[in-house]
């Protein structure tokens, strides 16, 4: 029995209120596993506390799978809390889901409509086609060339974005507040300016309306989310009595910072634990250097040593001290914050790490390198009182564009530039790699020769013993 309705699960599962008495407020773009792990949760919860219109449309940006899952069930699924023990509750919060590949036309009509007040967004960094070093849009990108060329067709975010507010414009409709939950820095800054880009290119008049209405207040999200498996969806099956597809597994942790700038209002999501500040920037700093930036030198170091999931790797005693190397060094660059302890919130992150329940691969959080590396190790590097931890990061993100396969199985490189980034490392020598890949990703002069020096032993002699001896520096 497909998981459809609230009367088939336990009462100690359900949403605290019901769902259709509230309608859509929120229309998400990117309806995948963190999503509903974060912000459609959190909206639940807020739900539950004081109601209102704030339900989610999930839409998904190219995938029918996510569609197929969710939309059966009227938006319902299983959220699987994992540590010591396993909690469990149905969501409620997302009213029904839509895919705009192909046809844009119901996406567009919804975000159109005077009822939704928010447009939320977690697309990855690499779809949005922002060109971070100047601040605008990437005109060279894929989904970014399309819709402008076809704006009345478009598929892209930075194009859907524009095009509903062009239609909101145009029927004298207040424009709704963008809200971006993407692990970039100063998010809503950054594609606030990639908008207002996109727009002037097709029309000047739309693109100062966008910067003079619209809101687009910066976030800052965390909780770890591995993809879901057969597990996860036996798991509900057990807990719920029903076949829920769309089911997915998270651990306990959760954090939402937000700048709080919603001129058409917003859920109660304080009733939710979220975070409402004047400045996310110091919070963004924490989170992409010290979780993010630890978390992809983990991964591209675990991955190249043997360990398939983030649990394993915290195991290896020379990984883990690693890890706390980095951590470390990354707290290092950051300016204090009145109320937060560093050194706490790095013991936290490893006891995050270590959870024996989550299973998060080292190889997913490897994918998407070139997008990544810039916010998470790079940008960290002009404060950094060593540079040893980022020469070492940076390495064994090289070491993972290289494709050298003499310690490890042969692997696909997931990575938008993937094309570019193995081209440019095809002198399998470390100056080789390294000075192909700066001339496609900016990597900072000043790691060059440390970073050169690591890669070297990385591609000649098997990741164990390279970070055995790292370790012990």
């Amino acid at each position: 029995m497909r998981l459809t309705s609230l009367t088939q699960v336990p009462a100690a599962l359900r949403p605290g209120y019901d769902p259709a008495r509230h309608g859509i407020g929120i229309v998400h773009l990117g309806l995948g596993a963190f999503h509903k792990a974060h912000q459609a949760a959190l909206t639940d919860l807020a739900l539950a506390a004081s109601g209102g219109d704030w339900r989610i449309l999930g839409v998904s940006l190219r995938s029918m799978r996510v569609v197929d899952e969710i939309a059966p069930q009227n938006g319902l699924y299983t959220l699987i809390e994992r540590e010591t023990a396993t909690r469990a509750h149905v969501v409620g919060s997302i009213a029904g889901a839509l895919c705009s590949a192909g046809d844009p036309g119901p996406v567009l009509a919804a975000m159109a409509l005077p009822s939704c007040r928010i447009v939320s967004l977690t697309v990855t960094e690499k779809a949005y086609g922002l060109n971070r070093a100047t601040g605008t849009c990437d005109p060279a990108h894929p989904a970014v060339a399309a819709d402008l060329a076809n704006p009345n067709h478009p598929q892209g975010v930075l194009g859907l974005l524009t095009a509903a507010l062009r239609l909101r414009r145009d029927a004298g409709t207040a424009p709704f507040t963008v809200l971006c939950c993407d692990n970039l820095p100063d998010n809503g800054a950054l594609l606030r300016d990639a908008v207002v880009d996109f727009a002037g290119r097709l029309s000047p008049d739309l693109a100062g309306w966008i910067a003079q209405n619209v809101a687009f207040p910066s976030a800052m999200v965390d909780r770890i989310t591995p993809a879901a498996t057969p597990q996860t969806l036996a798991d509900a099956a057990d807990l719920t009595g029903c076949t829920d597809l769309a089911a997915v597994e998270t651990e306990p942790f959760c954090q939402w910072v937000i700048e709080d700038h919603f001129p058409l209002g917003r859920p109660d999501w304080e009733a939710a634990g979220v975070i409402f500040v004047t400045d996310v920037a110091p919070y963004e700093a924490m989170k992409l250097r010290m979780l993010n930036g630890t978390h992809s030198m983990l991964a591209y170091a675990g991955f190249h040593s043997g360990h398939q999931y983030v649990r394993d790797a915290m195991a290896d005693p020379a990984l883990a001290a690693l890890v706390r190397r980095h951590f470390s060094a990354a707290r290092s660059t950051l300016a204090p914050m009145a109320g937060f302890d560093a050194g706490r919130y790095a013991d936290d992150l490893a006891t995050r790490f270590e959870n024996p329940s989550i299973a998060h691969q080292t190889f997913q959080i490897a994918m998407d390198g070139s997008e990544k590396m810039p916010q998470r190790i790079f940008s960290a590097v002009s404060k950094a009182q060593d540079l040893r931890p980022f020469a070492f990061a940076t390495a064994a993100w090289l070491r993972h564009v290289s494709g050298s396969t003499h310690d490890c199985p042969a692997y696909e490189l997931r990575d938008p530039r993937a094309t570019l980034l193995l081209a440019a490392a095809k002198d399998q020598t470390a100056a080789g790699i390294y000075d192909g890949v700066s001339r496609i990703v900016s990597i900072p002069e000043v790691l060059r020769a440390q970073t050169i020096s690591i890669l070297h032993e990385m591609l000649i002699r098997p990741m164990s013993e390279v970070l055995t001896e790292e370790a012990a520096r």
